[in-house]
């Protein structure tokens, strides 16, 4: 695993890949490196416009890339529900899930449905999509489910009786949980995964510290210019490149070694460098919480996950 860089991704011929949030950032990079390796890669994103323009920046980066845009608002189920179907109709096949999209740091706010803006979007919006795709991904062998957290996960534990933030409201409080949960759900999905004895390998990776826009988008949201500020400056003097952030990424969801339920971050103290086994809090390992987690987010989405019950 050490010194593991992009160019050690092997052949994707043949392969297909869904990358959520990749018309920027480490989500664009991830893509970007599939493709370069041959993969089929599905670029789901919430605006037309910036994932259309996605497309055409990849192609260029990489001519004869075989990528598509598709919708997908993961703060909207409606959306997750309709992205499942078309993909559905049209793919025959699913070897790369990457739950890569997120939101970081926001105002208190709701999702079309209702929830909490963080924990809607990063973790039940995925959750309902990998459920919703998990029939063509128990069809597709030796597929992968990279769900993306962060080293911030450990500033936080989940709530169980609070999902929601609704007795108190923390931008980076909410952002921990969230990102606590993709940790819980890659847990859990992977001992379901194993108890039915499916070869699908569900794994978490974080980018560490890298530079995207995701650091400032929650000040720029509030008018908060000093916050804004101060992101942007941490991004471009402490920050590795989104290109370096990617790594992790690109490791859990190709590297032959990957074990099931791994989590996998930059080496040097889980901020940047290459990829390598990461540290993450106990609680993100709690059986119970995970099962907890699991059957509220069922009942939450209306997503039940067919052929995977406990």
């Amino acid at each position: 695993m050490a010194g593991w860089r992009a160019t050690d991704i092997p052949d994707q011929t043949g392969r297909t890949a869904v990358v959520t949030g990749s018309n920027s950032g480490i989500g664009y990079v991830t893509a970007r490196e599939l493709a370069r390796r041959g993969a089929r890669v599905v670029l789901a994103c919430r605006s037309e416009a910036r994932g259309t323009a996605a497309v055409e920046r990849l192609v260029g980066e990489v001519p004869g890339a075989e990528v598509e845009f598709a919708g997908l608002d993961l703060g909207d189920l409606a959306s997750v529900r309709q992205f499942a179907a078309t993909y559905e109709q049209g793919h025959r096949q699913l070897d790369l899930l990457i739950n890569n999209a997120g939101v970081m740091a926001l105002p208190q706010g709701r999702t079309a449905d209702g929830f909490e803006t963080q924990f809607g979007v990063n973790h039940l919006g995925h959750f309902a999509l990998t459920g919703l795709l998990l029939p063509v991904l128990l069809g597709t062998a030796d597929a992968r489910v990279v769900t993306v957290s962060s080293g911030m996960h450990a500033m936080s534990n989940i709530d169980i009786t609070d999902l929601n933030s609704e007795r108190k409201y923390g931008r980076w409080t909410a952002y921990a949980r969230s990102k606590t949960a993709g940790l819980l759900f890659t847990h859990e999905l992977a001992r379901r995964l194993a108890a039915i004895g499916s070869d699908i390998v569900a794994v978490a990776a974080h980018p560490g510290y890298a530079a995207t826009n995701l650091q400032t988008a929650g000040p720029k949201l509030e008018g908060r210019r000093a916050a804004e500020s101060f992101m942007s400056i941490g991004n471009r003097v402490f920050a590795q490149s989104a290109e370096a952030g990617a790594l992790p990424t690109l490791y859990a969801a190709t590297a032959p070694d990957v074990r099931p339920d791994s989590f996998t971050g930059p080496g040097i103290l889980g901020w940047r460098g290459s990829p390598a086994k990461s540290w993450r809090a106990p609680w993100a390992l709690n059986d119970r919480a995970a099962e907890r987690l699991w059957e509220e987010s069922e009942r939450l989405t209306g997503v039940a996950y067919e052929g995977l019950k406990r």
